[in-house]
């Protein structure tokens, strides 16, 4: 392969050079710059590059390969020696803490990458590239181009009610980029604090903070957020997970829903409005349409691919009031160019051909079978815990009888190799006058159906301790909110 290497030699000072060679070529895997693997040119190439003879090349590369620098591939020619260099593996801030190594992880969040449709896509994708013009391998749009933003629009009303214009919908790269951009917008119309749910996400948390806004713990009880709390937080913007809260799987019904609206009403804000996993609604209730549709001056919508197609395609859109599309436009273009135009055609016609459609009545019985696992095994090995929230998304949140210790139960799983989360976890602020119950949250979306019982029959065990003291074993209960549940017959499939 006609590799290429940026390295110099001097022919006015005493050092051979071949030994300049090896310097060069030395200091670049120290300092990071030659990373281990990377191929290096020929001897030939190298040497006509330099203006040296190959015999001087081949001499340097022989003695680093003596020394353990270099490595020679039969058939791939010389590269870096691919043993391990000092922060090579270092992670990312906002990444989550190494876990230990365990059979079973439960932890939310985690998508079965599995399940992604290869096929589909890479015909997607060939046809995003034999469709590109010029305009296709120019700097996008800031806001994306202009097919995908009319399929998410139409596609959005459609499945979820949005009401949106193309010209008023955002592709991002994710829900927490378009986050972000909101975070960086607000301020400069003296919007400096967002009420965020408490439980919730604990990573959101900490990206909001990041980006400088000030992030206010608003408490969720039985109908999603409190809106007097959120009404003496003094914040004018807050963000939500209206139909499956996060974690506790409570949905907000319509008259909390009218309440957030005169709420954002009155205090001249905003709601960011984040719908995760609705993709995946089980229960007997209709699933309730986006909040955004009833008031879109008030809501701007957000979502993602990552948790229907993958993490690793980094997609997402803002569904925003039209008086918010140019600041939100204007603080984009201060710290980026915009996504990828060749995956944005990809989806695009994914999303015109109703693959997406199609990819998510193929999941859906899926995850619907895992639930109804996880249920019967909650009943089984947790007697006297209750599944609470609606029957959706990918993970469900357990209540624990109040005697019960959280961490220890949650201690215990993980000597059993399996690791999961307790309720506390996803707890952002302690609450005045309240105790909570002690949970676990368990996600399945990752788990193998068939591993689903075991994994569940440890953490019985680590939980078997608090179980002795009750005089009777309790069904298992589905809420449909906080507080409100629905008995499944021991026979019966989740709704």
């Amino acid at each position: 392969m006609s590799w290429h290497l940026t390295i110099s030699v001097c022919r006015d000072i005493d050092e051979p050079l071949s030994r300049q060679i090896q310097s060069a070529i030395k200091e670049k895997i120290r300092n990071g710059v030659l990373l281990p693997g990377v191929p290096l040119p020929s001897s030939r190439l190298l040497a006509r590059d330099i203006g040296v003879s190959r015999s001087v090349v081949v001499e340097a590369y022989e003695q680093m390969s003596a020394e353990g620098y270099l490595e020679a591939v039969q058939g791939s020619g010389t590269r870096v020696a691919t043993r391990s260099i000092a922060g090579a593996d270092r992670r990312s801030r906002l990444d989550e803490p190494s876990a230990p190594p365990v059979r079973w992880d439960l932890r939310v969040g985690a998508t079965d990458v599995t399940n992604f449709p290869l096929q589909e896509w890479l015909s997607c994708y060939q046809r995003a590239t034999q469709s590109l013009g010029p305009s296709g391998l120019s700097y996008p749009p800031i806001s994306g181009i202009a097919s995908l933003r009319t399929e998410l629009a139409s596609y959005l009303g459609r499945v979820r009610g949005v009401r949106v214009e193309p010209a008023h919908t955002m592709v991002t790269l994710g829900f927490a980029h378009g986050l972000g951009l909101l975070c960086r917008t607000l301020p400069t119309m003296g919007i400096d604090r967002i009420g965020v749910e408490n439980p919730g996400s604990g990573k959101q948390l900490q990206f909001i903070r990041s980006t400088g806004m000030r992030a206010v713990p608003v408490p969720v009880d039985a109908d999603g957020v409190d809106i007097d709390a959120l009404t003496r937080s003094g914040v004018r913007a807050v963000l939500v997970t209206a139909a499956h809260q996060f974690p506790t799987g409570a949905t907000m019904p319509p008259q909390r829903r009218q309440a957030l609206l005169r709420w954002a009403s009155d205090v001249n804000g905003i709601i960011i409005e984040d719908d995760y996993d609705t993709e995946f609604w089980f229960d007997q209730r209709e699933r309730p349409p986006a909040i955004q549709g009833c008031d879109p001056e008030r809501v701007v919508y957000g979502g993602s691919l990552s948790k229907v197609l993958a993490p690793g395609l980094r997609l997402g859109w803002l569904a925003l009031p039209e008086w918010l599309v140019g600041a939100v436009e204007a603080a984009r273009a201060s710290s980026d160019q915009g996504c990828d135009s060749i995956t944005q055609l990809a989806v695009s016609e994914f999303l015109r051909a109703g693959l997406l459609d199609r990819h998510l009545r193929r999941l859906r019985p899926r995850y619907r079978s895992r639930l109804e696992t996880v249920v019967q095994a909650v009943r089984r090995h947790l007697p006297g815990a209750s599944i609470r929230g609606a029957s959706a998304g990918r993970h469900v949140y357990v209540e624990l009888p109040h005697h019960v210790d959280e961490a220890a139960v949650v201690e215990g799983a993980l000597r059993r190799s399996v690791l999961l989360r307790g309720g506390g976890h996803f707890r952002l602020a302690e609450i005045p006058g309240v105790t909570p119950r002690p949970a676990l949250v368990i996600g399945y979306s990752s788990v193998r159906p068939s591993d689903i019982n075991e994994a569940l029959a440890r953490v019985g065990e680590a939980y078997a301790p608090y179980a002795g003291r009750r005089a009777s074993r309790p069904a298992v209960h589905l809420t449909r909110a906080i507080g409100q549940p629905l008995r499944i017959p021991r026979s019966a499939a989740v709704p």
